[in-house]
């Protein structure tokens, strides 16, 4: 298959210029507001509270973490159709570590994945963890990454009612 480049923009804007915008560390909002073309809702952004955000906005790692967990949704979803199995509920309770060095940087150093299926087919849980491993390589998020992303899948079953 020929290599194919993809393009995506969005737009950040600072929303936090409490009047005297930047005039001292304390003087301003860490709230920004993050959109792309077509998309109808904002994601409201701050940083993390340790680092005078609002709590009640994403800040940029959770929305790391979040791209990291949407990717191998989508891709176990795909591979799970591809492969006949039929995903009824999917929900990932991720999480992420990220240490903070003496100047003030940080990086993350781990991201774990816990996502819990539910499929139809009760003889097809060994499959459907499987997918778990080869969706992991085919994220384009955990790619991109210099930090090991784990995952700790869980597969039930259960018969949808009729």
């Amino acid at each position: 298959m020929a290599r194919k480049n993809h393009h995506y923009t969005i737009v950040n804007r600072w929303t936090g210029n409490l009047g005297t915008g930047t005039s001292t560390y304390r003087s301003y909002s860490r709230a920004h507001e993050l959109t792309a073309p077509d998309k109808v809702v904002a994601i409201p952004g701050s940083s993390d509270p340790v680092f005078r955000g609002d709590r009640t906005r994403y800040n940029p790692e959770e929305l790391l973490l979040g791209a990291l967990s949407a990717c191998h949704m989508l891709w176990v979803l795909h591979l799970c159709a591809d492969a006949g199995i039929t995903v009824v509920d999917y929900v990932d309770e991720a999480s992420g570590e990220m240490t903070e060095h003496a100047d003030g940087s940080g990086e993350y150093v781990r991201a774990v994945l816990r996502p819990h299926m539910t499929i139809v087919e009760p003889g097809r849980i060994e499959d459907a963890l499987a997918i778990h491993g080869k969706a992991h390589g085919l994220c384009a998020m955990a790619r991109s990454v210099n930090f090991p992303v784990e995952h700790e899948p869980r597969v039930e079953s259960r018969i949808p009612l009729s």
